[in-house]
């Protein structure tokens, strides 16, 4: 059975892509992946938070299920969950899997050529060789 926590209602919730060392290694494998974080409101963030460890106990994945700015249902793997209490209620903290956008990449890469040349990249032609 695939566990989930489902947003129900609100707006889709907005991902802050996470770059510390410790969430890194959550992401251990051959394919590409980006941990994105992401800050809930809840009322029962200590519930929610025993569904992730009952899960991560029993070896299995759950993932977290929220509708996209189009209304598209999308699912994120979870990774990591934290709950906190602030002044106006409970906050689960969700670390969860992302895909990379590649086009985003794409035109990073595109931005570096721009600004530095493509010559840039290659060979050094005065290095020497080896």
């Amino acid at each position: 059975m695939e566990d989930k926590i489902t947003i129900i209602e609100g707006p889709t919730p907005t991902f802050e892509i996470v770059k510390d060392g410790w969430a890194l290694g959550l992401n251990e494998s051959h394919l590409l992946f980006e941990i994105g974080l992401t800050q809930l409101r809840t009322y029962n963030g200590q519930s929610l938070l025993e569904r992730c460890h009952r899960a991560w106990r029993h070896n299995n994945a759950i993932n977290l299920e929220y509708r996209d700015e189009n209304g598209f249902e999308n699912q994120s793997p979870i990774l990591a969950a934290r709950t906190l209490e602030v002044d106006e209620g409970q906050v689960l903290l969700l670390w969860v899997r992302q895909e990379i956008d590649i086009d985003a990449l794409e035109a990073a890469d595109e931005g570096l050529e721009d600004e530095y040349g493509e010559d840039d990249f290659g060979d050094d032609p005065d290095a020497p060789s080896l």
